[in-house]
Order: C-alpha cells, then structure tokens, then sequence
C-alpha cells in the first residue's frame, strides 16, 4: 500500500483520546476522557488528540508536527489511541518535510 500525505492526515484525524499539560510535571499527558485528568489539568489545556499534533504556523496553516506524534508514541499505547501505519510511515520519513495543511484550530465552547 502507498503511503500519501491524504492518508497520512486522515490516520492524524483519526487519533482518539486527549492530550492534557500537567503542570505540576511539565509534561503532556494522555486520557481517553476529559474527567481522567484531575484538577492539575486545566480544562483550557486538554485537546482531543487528532488536534494535538497539528502546530499552528499561520492564519489558517498548520503543521502536522512529528514532535508532538513522537509525544503520543512514546505513551506506548498505539492500539488505544489508534496510531495506525501511515502516521509510522510518517516518522520515518524525516527526509521528507512536515505536512503543512490549511486547518482551522478547533475553538473551545464558551
């Protein structure tokens, strides 16, 4: 199967969880409910995982970012967050520069 950049964002959309900052410990953290993270996690810092890995750079444009992919590997529960093949394939490829997409920034609810 040929890995493309479509599928590549499509396996980014599909990511399940939540990724939350710890403050105390000045990491990031994943749950699979907003509820799991305790009161040392500010609601304005948890996002749904499909939108963690994509780093603004510009108005609309962002940057599907192998740092923040790394991030979630290291969790080592692949299966559970729905890591699958192409977002592998992708950090693979460092000889091949991040995925820039125009993406609106998920807006929080007020």
């Amino acid at each position: 199967m040929r890995i493309t950049s479509e599928l590549i964002c499509q396996a980014a959309d599909q990511l399940k969880g939540f990724v939350g900052f710890n403050r105390k410990t000045g990491q990031y953290i994943v749950r699979f409910s907003e509820d799991a993270f305790g009161m040392d996690v500010a609601d304005d810092a948890i996002f749904p995982a499909c939108e963690f890995v994509w780093r603004p750079i510009a108005e609309e444009a962002m940057s599907l970012s192998r740092e923040r992919i790394q991030l979630l590997l290291a969790q080592n529960i692949d299966e559970r967050i729905n890591i699958s093949e192409p977002l592998r394939v992708y950090q693979r490829r460092v000889d091949v520069p991040e995925i820039v997409a125009l993406r609106r920034a998920m807006k929080t609810t007020e």
